[in-house]
């Protein structure tokens, strides 16, 4: 009898032993001094459905498939010889706090677990938006066979998505021979066909005023080399000049380089790039925009990323980019406030260089010179892929879509913003995908808590519902071929990696017409509202590393191409759109008096009732939210979302700002010459009127917004009310 019990632990270790390895860094009998300490010793779950692999080191190992990691939590439990229940008491607080929240969660929603008092480890979690996203693939550790796979995989896509990006190439450059005629053709009339541009005069007079500065600059250049021989005039003026708040230390003729802090000292203001540790193991970078005069930059040292660990306490050196000091720990002057922190997130294959190619008309330098404290986050990747333990061979490294851009990216980020600043929330600022991973992390399956964390949401060009560009063939092309040869086509590691070969390989301004060209055939963007003397600039900071799982999820034929939305099926939307057709057919046909008792509150008998927020994609705890949409675009649908909002079936959500612009395009509201009043200066006062009020007070009060005053939130002005 004492045998079966030994027995029956030495088979669930073997068990253990076996699953661990699936999910390890390396096989266990392939180890080297490398990989020491990357055996997979427990999943962690980031929320009841993100779980990730940590090591026998403390690192961590990207997604797996749910079963897998209960399997793992299970059979250690069991080697452990402990019950589910009596191992949660050996864990950590925030662990056992994490899976009681789980547990509460899953009884309430979850019809799969076995039983009503099930813990995550034994419960299979809700999956509500498994439809929106699928498990992703399980890539074991290296071996023979999965390095042939992989070998495979990269030839085979090298050649086919290389093709495909050649036909897209092809397309752009066939396209543009009419306008290449009609450009001719105007020329040889004598006229100027750039004339037609709506801000033909602006661009002119920026221009000329460029070409006045890098004039200058190379007086200035030449003129400091023979300092020994200057005049007092000459100092005299250079003196004056030093005085002003933000002095350029970077000038001339632009070499079009992707270096954000060459454009952020063209202007008079500065970045250091921090390192911030998803808890899923990726490095990924935050760059902190600020003015040179008022701030020292940090330490290599205290630049360097942590613990995979999100919302900790504030950094002990005190990192207080907030005041004015000229040192990193203490103020030169007490009477100064410090200033708000914001946090900016780009899109879809862009970087944090989008919102600073403007010149002082970047909407990141105009909101730094406003008064903000401004952070620029960076996604998983981007122009250096960097992993805790994988490297970018292996297809684990690459095994992650839109799902963890929201759920481990963009939390990272705020956390290590409100930790160097010591503020308990930020603004966020989002442009189309960083609006789609915001919009994702804050549904309430997913992590809703992040909202406390946020002042208020800016989201422009939301992509969130598709526009009509998603029926274009060769984007219908990517949807209609399997998940396989997708695989097959694109591969599983990078996407379409030879853009970045081109990048690092083609002259900058070579690089930018044909970045421009390509995108323009796309996505149907013009630069009729464009500074075109930036644009080449604009596109030295795209397009970036992405992996193609993430592609897949945009382009694919499960997930945003079919479904057509990032937190609604397919089937959910046909709904909401009979449900608006039957109101608005409703009130067409209702006369001028049961209209009037419909605006007064009262209701008719035959007015069709629906409840709305029955799939409500967001609970309590999401934020305020402002939108700018762009009336034409073609790539999102924004005011499907506004609608949304407007037609009551989001009654957590209250929207501060909305706005549609009619003529802008997806990138105008970033890159038109008009975007700052269009937009920032609304995105700048907004940001400063949902600033807390007891946070206020410790604030310095941006530009332009002495006027500005505290939201009042609708919600709490009725919870108010009704106490009353």
């Amino acid at each position: 009898m004492a045998k079966e019990p030994a027995e029956r632990r030495t088979s669930t270790a073997f068990h253990f032993t076996h699953q661990s390895e699936k999910l390890s860094l390396q096989a266990h009998d392939a180890r080297d001094e490398k990989s020491k300490g990357g055996m997979a010793v427990e999943a962690r779950f980031i929320t009841p459905q993100d779980p990730v692999i940590e090591t026998e080191n403390g690192a961590r190992l990207p997604a797996v498939p749910l079963k897998e990691a209960l399997e793992l939590n299970r059979l250690r439990d069991q080697v452990e010889g402990q019950s589910s229940e009596s191992g949660r008491q050996r864990r950590d607080p925030a662990r056992l706090k994490h899976e009681e929240s789980v547990d509460e969660y899953g009884q309430a929603e979850s019809t799969q677990s076995t039983r009503p008092d099930a813990s995550l480890r034994t419960a299979i979690p809700p999956s509500r938006t498994n439809p929106l996203f699928p498990e992703l693939p399980l890539y074991g550790p290296p071996s023979l066979l999965r390095d042939i796979q992989c070998i495979a995989f990269r030839v085979s896509s090298a050649i086919l998505s290389v093709a495909f990006l050649a036909v897209i190439v092809l397309g752009s450059a066939f396209t543009s021979i009419p306008l290449m005629f009609r450009h001719v053709a105007t020329r040889l009339t004598f006229r100027n066909p750039d004339a037609r541009r709506p801000f033909y005069e602006e661009e002119r007079r920026r221009q000329q005023i460029r070409n006045d500065e890098a004039r200058q600059w190379k007086i200035k250049r030449r003129r400091g080399e023979n300092s020994s021989n200057s005049e007092d005039g000459y100092d005299e003026e250079e003196g004056g000049r030093k005085e002003a708040e933000f002095e350029p230390t970077e000038g001339g003729q632009d070499p079009l380089v992707c270096d954000l802090g060459y454009y952020a000292r063209r202007v008079g203001l500065d970045a250091e790039t921090y390192e911030v540790l998803t808890e899923d193991g990726f490095s990924i970078q935050l760059v902190h925009v600020y003015n040179p005069k008022e701030y020292t930059p940090a330490s290599p040292s205290q630049r360097a990323h942590g613990a995979p660990i999100v919302f900790r306490e504030p950094c002990d050196h005190d990192r207080s980019s907030n005041n004015n000091s000229t040192t990193p720990s203490s103020s030169s002057n007490p009477s100064k406030r410090c200033k708000y922190p914001i946090l900016l997130i780009h899109g879809l294959l862009q970087s944090s260089g989008a919102y600073c190619a403007n010149d002082d008309s970047s909407l990141a330098f105009y909101l730094c010179k406003s008064g903000y404290d401004v952070w620029l986050g960076n996604n998983r990747c981007g122009f250096n892929p960097q992993h805790q333990l994988l490297n970018t061979t292996d297809p684990r490294m690459w095994n992650w879509n839109i799902r963890q851009m929201g759920v481990m990216d963009l939390p990272a980020l705020v956390s290590r913003v409100l930790s160097e600043t010591g503020f308990p929330k930020l603004g966020l600022i989002c442009h189309s995908q960083g609006t789609t991973e915001t919009f994702v992390a804050l549904a309430k399956e997913q992590r809703p808590d992040l909202g406390e964390k946020i002042s208020v949401f800016c989201a422009l060009a939301p992509a969130v519902y598709a526009g009509p560009l998603i029926g274009k063939m060769y984007l219908k092309f990517m949807r209609i071929i399997s998940p396989g040869m997708f695989r097959i086509m694109f591969g599983i590691h990078s996407f379409i990696p030879f853009m970045m070969t081109m990048h690092s390989l083609l002259p900058g301004r070579l690089y930018g017409a044909l970045g421009y060209r390509v995108f323009s055939f796309l996505f149907n963007w013009t630069d009729d509202r464009w500074d075109r003397g930036l644009r080449n600039r604009s596109f030295q900071f795209a397009p970036v590393y992405v992996s193609a799982e993430s592609m897949r999820w945009w382009l694919g034929r499960e997930c945003f191409a079919s479904q057509k939305c990032i937190l609604a099926t397919r089937e959910e939307g046909h709904i909401e759109d009979e449900e608006d057709e039957k109101e608005d057919d409703y009130y067409a046909h209702s006369t001028e008096h049961s209209t009037e008792r419909m605006l007064g509150g009262q209701s008719q008998r035959d007015q069709p009732h629906f409840d709305r927020d029955r799939k409500a994609w967001f609970d309590e705890h999401v934020p305020p939210f402002a939108l700018w949409v762009a009336g034409s675009d073609e790539l999102v649908d924004g005011r499907r979302l506004l609608r949304r909002f407007e037609r009551g079936r989001e009654p957590h959500v209250r929207v501060v700002h909305s706005k549609v612009i009619e003529e802008y395009e997806h990138l105008d509201v970033l890159w038109a010459i008009d975007s700052v009043e269009k937009v920032a200066n609304e995105v700048r006062e907004v940001l400063w009127k949902t600033v807390p009020e007891d946070l206020r007070t410790r604030c310095r009060v941006p530009k332009g917004c002495e006027g500005v005053g505290v939201w009042e939130d609708p919600g709490v002005i009725a919870v108010a009310g009704a106490e009353e």
